[in-house]
């Protein structure tokens, strides 16, 4: 089982940016903990600030993976081309954040690239990403 992780702009702050709402630990450190709880799947992790980059690194993703999972932060809220390259790939996605957005702001209730997504997956923490892969092993294995 192959599984891509995107995330998108800010998400390399993690640790520093505002740790009351997104903790303390780095997105690093906790890669490396989901791969040594799941030997058995090669992860591939990939960050970006910038949309165009994300918008290729899900097109490669289509060809070489079985499932994504990806964080656009900002990006969710707005980018038809990323919403738009999920559906391209025709491999199952599940949308993750760290915050629970209905807590927030009200302009960061709205996701414009959900509906190209399995699910949805909010305010769990970086717990959200290990959740996103139980559902990926389990729907990928049973298909």
């Amino acid at each position: 089982m192959n599984i891509q992780i995107i995330n998108g702009p800010n998400l390399n702050l993690l640790g520093t940016r505002e740790p009351n709402i997104y903790g303390n630990n780095t997105f690093e450190n906790y890669y490396q903990e989901l791969l040594k709880n799941y030997p058995n799947i090669y992860f591939s992790y990939f960050q970006s600030n910038i949309e165009g980059e994300i918008i290729n690194k899900i097109h490669e993703t289509g060809s070489k993976f079985n499932g994504l999972i990806i964080n656009p932060g900002a990006y969710s809220h707005y980018s038809i081309g990323i919403a738009d390259a999920i559906k391209a790939i025709n491999i199952p996605t599940i949308e993750v954040h760290i915050s629970n957005v209905y807590q927030r702001e009200p302009f960061r209730q709205n996701f414009s690239t959900a509906s190209s997504c399995v699910g949805v997956i909010t305010g769990l923490g970086l717990k959200g990403y290990e959740l996103a892969v139980l559902y990926l092993l389990e729907s990928i294995n049973n298909s």
